[in-house]
Order: structure tokens, then sequence, then C-alpha cells
């Protein structure tokens, strides 16, 4: 699936697996900006096909802005990826979301590295951020590398469950910066790790607890540089609709910025199925 230009999940937005007890809802929207030639964001998600395949191995959302420049980073975008929903769909079933998402991750970054090879000196710059957020039970799994976000959406607020790889963000994180400062020096672009630019990437992963009513949001920084947290929050949390309110959040951060490609996935919490685990295993609640 391209996303050049304007592009979203299949309206209205899809509501999968009904029939299990952890159900969710998602929509997505990919857009060049108002200065781009063209778009270096790549989205894609995995779903369920039964109940039974809901509890084995759960939704997988993934989101990735590619860097390199004449097509290098749409390149590197993709094959991150499409290299992680192929492992998703080829993992075990049972296996814990926490262990197969950095795994995934990883080989995503080999081979993203090999595509940069392959493609010579054109190649040499080829590289991308990725972050993926993996649901099962009552549980959200995020794994990230560079600057693409992921937010929680609860009650009417959001709040981020990734931080920012980039060297501003680091000097921040040291109290070489302030959380201002960051914000606004040069560097807050620049990442301090991506896909592809070595052959391991350090991979920093969550676990989270999910409600009914929880909205996800996965989103490149032409999204969340031009739409602050409080105005994702009011937009996700007032339209039912999401692939609605994912074309209002485009269409704001065009209004405001649109300097760089806009992506977003919004995927909604309808219920869940609340587990323990037992020696990695999970046992239902009662």
């Amino acid at each position: 699936m391209s996303y050049r230009g304007l592009l979203a999940a299949d309206a209205p937005a899809r509501r999968a697996a009904q029939n299990s007890m952890l159900e969710v809802e998602f929509g997505q929207l990919s857009d060049r900006g108002r200065i781009r030639e063209q778009n270096e964001d790549y989205l894609g998600y995995v779903l369920p096909a039964t109940p039974a395949e809901a509890r084995t191995h759960g939704w997988l959302f993934a989101l990735a802005d590619g860097v390199g420049g004449q097509q290098g980073g749409e390149v590197a975008a993709r094959a991150a990826v499409e290299s992680v929903l192929a492992g998703f769909r080829a993992a075990a079933g049972g296996e814990p979301h926490s262990t197969l998402l950095p795994r995934l991750v990883q080989a995503a970054n080999a081979h993203v590295l090999e595509t940069g090879t392959k493609a010579g000196p054109a190649g040499a710059a080829m590289s991308t951020t990725l972050v993926a957020c993996a649901l099962r039970f009552d549980r959200a799994v995020v794994a990230h590398v560079g600057d693409s976000r992921c937010y929680l959406v609860r009650s009417g607020s959001a709040a981020a469950l990734t931080r920012d790889h980039t060297v501003a963000s680091e000097q921040a994180r040291l109290g070489l910066l302030s959380a201002q400062e960051a914000a606004e020096v040069e560097t807050r672009h620049v990442l301090s790790r991506s896909l592809g630019g070595d052959l391991f990437v350090g991979v920093e992963t969550g676990e989270h607890q999910v409600l009914a009513g929880d909205v996800l949001v996965l989103c490149s920084d032409g999204l969340y540089g031009a739409v602050p947290e409080s105005d994702l929050a009011r937009v996700v949390s007032r339209s039912p609709d999401l692939n609605a309110a994912a074309r209002d959040l485009v269409a704001l951060a065009n209004e405001r910025d649109g300097s760089d490609n806009i992506s977003v996935q919004l995927v909604r919490v309808r219920s869940v199925e609340r587990v323990g685990m037992y020696r990695g295993r999970p046992y239902k609640l009662r």
C-alpha cells in the first residue's frame, strides 16, 4: 500500500475481531504535507482473523518516518514496517509481546541496513524511525526507535508513552538543556537512534494496561510538532469516527505548519479481557 499524498484506512473506521473480548477499532491517515514532494512515512497493521488468533497473537500497528531523501527514506520506512508486520504474522502463538516486539524491531533494523547496502551509494544515508504497538488481552506493548511517538489518550488527556531518541532529548535527560530549550534547539530533529544506521540498535519497549475507551495514537513528528498534546486529546476525544479524527488532525497540522510529512494511526479500545500472568502464561481474572 502506497502512502503518497492523502490516504486513509477503509472508512468507516474498521472494527476487528468483534467476537473476542478485546475489541478495537482504528483509523489512519498519511499525508505528504504542504511542502514535501514525496511522502517518506509509511503505515501498516496486522489484524487477527479470528477470536482465537486475537488471544494468541493480537493486533499490531506500526508507523515509520524515513530519512535519506531521493526516495531513500521512503524505501527505509516501508522496509522497516513490512519487516515487522511479516515477523508478527509468522511469530509463534502466545509469545509475549514484550519480547516479540524488540526482536522484530532488531530484525527490521537489519533489513533496512541490508536494503541500504544493496542500494549502493544512494542507500548510504538510508534510515528510519519506527514505533510499533501490539495489543492483546488488556495490555499494549510499545516498542520504538527514533522520534515517532505513541500517546495514550484517556479521559480527555494525552500522555506520551515514548521518549524521543534525539540529540536534544538526550541532552535534556542529562540536564544539559531545559525542556523548553530542547523543544526549540536546532538538534531537536537530529536522531540519536534510528533503524539502518548500524548492525544493532537500542530498542525501547514499554508495557501498559489499557482500559475500555482508551485511544492509542501513533504519529510522526509532522503531526506532534504542529499539534500539541491538549489539541490532540481534544480532537480524538470528541470524535466517535476515528477516520474523521485522523483527517481533522492532519488538517490541523497542515494549517499550522505542513512543512513535513504527517502520519497518524488512532486505535480505540472498545473492550478488554482482563488477565493475570503466571510463569509467562495468561490466566483470566474473575
